[in-house]
């Protein structure tokens, strides 16, 4: 091991931990808008751990002072690059609600005052940095705040199209998707003294196009014409599987935005590799002396088994920054992990989640998209109306898996709290019932959370969801489990108002639907937002079904949004539902 990837250690965020190292000067210094938390969940110590894998010395900065220079300037300037991330979540997903009311709170700030993060984090830290050290080395932008604004976009708090973020920050290069080997060519190329512009998984902007790149509509025909906008997505969205996507090439005003193909995804052996570097699992002392990090209860003692969902939902980014084809680490690195925990002094035998984007993905995946890569021309694995046949769900890995944690010595409890799609258990003729049954008796806990998000075939439709007689057969199959293990835990849904095509209409039906067939009375819904990336953003912008260009129905006004929320989940509900949350934490009264 080399002199600069020792065990048991932060990477550094102050000059003394530098100088604790023997190092004078970092080759990479990394921001963040998070705290500096050391975990395989963070993807700013992820990035950290890679290029300290390749032989740079890094340092990373967690949510800077963007009022002063201390912070920024507190390990100097590095040789080679500025990586530049806005945090775990979009800063302003971050720092509003869906109604753009100021969120008190952040989950990933010490203390948990929504005080440290501020609004178009990735810009605001670019021009600190810009500030404060005149021509110096690349800015380099990444994480989800940045990859999915990496084209024009609609950006719902300021209801406008956007430029490319690289045009709004003037940063050098942007590295979109999880990135994780274009960090590494990344690294190499500017030790090297080489000229990153043919890396995969790049951004930058240039004077002139690149002729053999796909030309996309420009940000001025996206402002003049909002089917131009739905084009642009679409292209967008279609070219992010490395084994077939073209390069993109959009003008912005006299200059281009350069989207170079997507870099390779991980294999099985090289997510090992990250999934096994030496993380602290937990915040930097220099973080942590502010206060608790929220967050570490959910990610400390949690398992990622897989990057990806072909799931599709069209409100939800994950298939635009992940990517739709499932990429596994092998059962023994997992496992690895697991007994790994048991060795941890903090550690009280309980993981909070063993999951991934979806949990019931883990393990298999289509031969074609495999050996193809994923199908475009709106073909998709799982619509409203089925799962395609070559996609063959099979939950007989995840069974073993889960199985094989259970017997670890030390491990009470292995909680499986990512999000699963129920419509692929009833799909799973041969072990759906097998997965669920070993859900139900050992990794759930009272309640099991599930995300129809409606039961409007119309809705469903514009958010890409199965209908709503599966979430019947679902909801049958599970309390018939519960009864027969003599268990009494519930079903608990996540319900979305106000999405496009969504009227008061369809929200009493979804109320009706709870009323008589769930037997329940939701007391959560969220109003939709329409975030960068995803598919309803298109459509909340341009009022059009992307994939017909026919119009649409979409509420905009905010009094009537919340209308609609409260048709299911009426305020009183939304008042005992925070008493008994405020009760759970110790905090009536």
């Amino acid at each position: 091991m080399s002199e600069i990837n020792k065990p048991n250690k932060f990477l550094p965020t102050t000059k003394e931990e530098m100088n604790e190292r023997g190092w004078t000067e970092l080759d990479v210094v990394l921001i963040t808008g998070d705290a500096y938390i050391d975990s395989p969940f963070m993807g700013i110590a992820v990035v950290g751990r890679i290029l300290e894998d390749i032989g740079l010395r890094v340092g990373i900065i967690g949510q800077p002072d963007v009022n002063s220079d201390i912070d920024i300037k507190r390990m100097g300037e590095p040789k080679l690059f500025w990586g530049v991330s806005g945090g775990s979540i979009d800063s302003m997903v971050s720092n509003y609600t869906a109604t753009k009311k100021f969120r008190n709170s952040d989950d990933y700030t010490p203390g948990g005052k929504n005080e440290k993060r501020p609004d178009r984090a990735t810009l605001v830290y670019t021009n600190l940095i810009r500030r404060h050290f005149k021509g110096t080395v690349p800015i380099v932008l990444g994480g989800i705040e940045a990859s999915l604004r990496r084209l024009t976009h609609y950006d719902y708090w300021s209801n406008k199209l956007r430029k490319p973020i690289l045009f709004d920050t003037k940063a050098d290069y942007m590295i979109y998707g999880m990135g994780e080997q274009a960090i590494i060519d990344l690294g190499n190329t500017l030790r090297n003294g080489g000229d990153p512009k043919n890396i995969k998984g790049l951004c930058y902007i240039s004077k002139e196009p690149v002729e053999e790149y796909l030309s996309i509509p420009s940000h001025q025909e996206c402002l003049d014409e909002k089917e131009k906008y739905i084009d642009l997505f679409k292209a967008f969205y279609d070219n992010n599987d490395p084994m077939y996507s073209n390069g993109l090439c959009q003008k912005v005003d006299n200059r281009y935005l350069i989207q170079n193909p997507p870099s390779d995804h991980m294999d099985q052996n090289e997510m090992d590799k990250i999934a096994s570097f030496p993380y602290q699992r937990d915040a930097h002392p220099y973080n942590a002396k502010d206060g608790k990090v929220k967050c570490l209860e959910t990610i400390k003692f949690s398992i990622m088994t897989h990057h990806g969902c072909w799931g599709e939902c069209n409100f939800c980014a994950i298939a635009a920054h992940q990517g739709r084809t499932i990429r596994t680490r092998s059962e023994e690195n997992i496992l690895k992990e697991a007994k790994h925990f048991t060795t941890l002094k903090d550690f009280k035998g309980i993981i909070s989640d063993v999951g991934g984007p979806t949990a019931n993905m883990y393990g298999y995946e289509c031969v074609k998209k495999i050996n193809k890569g994923t199908c475009i021309e709106n073909k998709r694995c799982v619509d409203a109306h089925r799962l395609c046949r070559t996609m063959k769900v099979d939950h007989s890995r995840n069974i073993k898996l889960l199985k094989d944690i259970r017997q670890i010595p030390g491990i009470k409890k292995a909680f499986v709290a990512s999000g699963v799609r129920y419509d692929l258990i009833t799909a799973d003729k041969k072990h759906g019932q097998e997965y669920l049954k070993e859900m139900v008796d050992h990794h759930i806990s009272g309640q099991m959370k599930v995300a129809p998000e409606h039961t409007s075939d119309e809705v469903l439709h514009h958010m890409g969801k199965p209908g709503k007689q599966t979430l019947i057969d679902f909801k049958k199959m599970y309390d018939d489990l519960n009864k027969k293990s003599g268990k009494k835990q519930f079903l608990t849904y996540y319900l979305i108002a106000a999405h496009p095509g969504c009227e008061e209409k369809h929200m009493h039906e979804l109320k009706q639907f709870t009323t008589h067939e769930l037997k329940m009375n939701p007391e959560q819904a969220q109003v939709f937002t329409p975030t960068p990336g995803t598919y309803s953003a298109v459509m909340y912008y341009t009022q059009m079904d992307p994939f017909t260009k026919k119009k649409i129905f979409v509420e905009k006004d905010q009094r009537r949004k919340e209308r609609q929320k409260e048709i299911v989940v009426p305020k009183r509900e939304h008042f005992n539902a925070r008493a008994k949350k405020m009760s759970s934490n110790g905090m009536q009264g």
